[in-house]
């Protein structure tokens, strides 16, 4: 038995009172409750109760869960690709950078701007995207937290900016070397032990 087009409108009535907001998902939830009822129908069901039970079976926890689950869904999938972009980038600089070291070494072609590219793209492209991705993650934590992951990602960059100056040949290398163990030193590791230290403690409380 199809379902009339008055029963439609009724059903996306129902659809448009909840708080779905993907215009996509809605209608989707259309198509399917359509279909479910309209098998109700040919087996006999009144049409309210057959929409009743097509609820129950699509939303049993009601119609604003599966907009909480949509959503979840979609931010982790966003969450999974933008890891493995960023520890995708990660993995094909550090390979750049061990293979340039070696061609270095063994002074065989292209060594240079392999170990070159491979660390620019460590500096310029993978600690700001871990550190930021660290940070949003961290966003309600201490002060503490946030600081160490901000000198942790600002001390790595400088180091490691001072072997690009060494590669090059590039006056200010030690400068800047200094300056990035300095900031690592002084300032990140006291962070990361004070860090563990208070974990520590608050793990042995309890």
């Amino acid at each position: 038995m199809k379902i009339s087009e008055h029963q439609v409108k009724f059903i996306a009535a129902i659809i448009d009172e909840s708080s779905i907001a993907s215009q996509t998902l809605k209608e989707d939830l259309i198509d399917h409750l359509c279909c479910v009822v309209e098998i109700k129908l040919e087996n006999g069901i009144p049409f309210d109760i057959a929409l009743q039970e097509a609820l129950r079976e699509i939303a049993p926890h009601g119609l604003d869960s599966l907009q909480n689950q949509t959503s979840y869904l979609l931010k982790s999938s966003k969450e999974i690709l933008m890891k493995k972009m960023i520890f995708s980038i990660g993995f094909i600089s550090a390979i750049a950078v061990s293979l340039g070291w070696l061609f270095l070494v063994l002074d065989w072609l292209g060594g240079r701007e392999l170990f070159y590219y491979g660390l620019l793209g460590l500096l310029m492209i993978f600690i700001p995207m871990i550190a930021i991705h660290r940070y949003n993650v961290l966003v309600r934590k201490s002060l503490s937290e946030k600081l160490r992951i901000l000198l942790g990602s600002v001390s790595g960059f400088i180091i490691g900016l001072s072997l690009v100056f060494k590669v090059l040949h590039l006056q200010g290398a030690d400068f800047v070397l200094v300056f990035g163990v300095l900031l690592f030193t002084f300032g990140f590791l006291p962070l990361l032990f004070f860090n563990l230290y208070r974990k520590s403690v608050v793990s042995a409380a309890y």
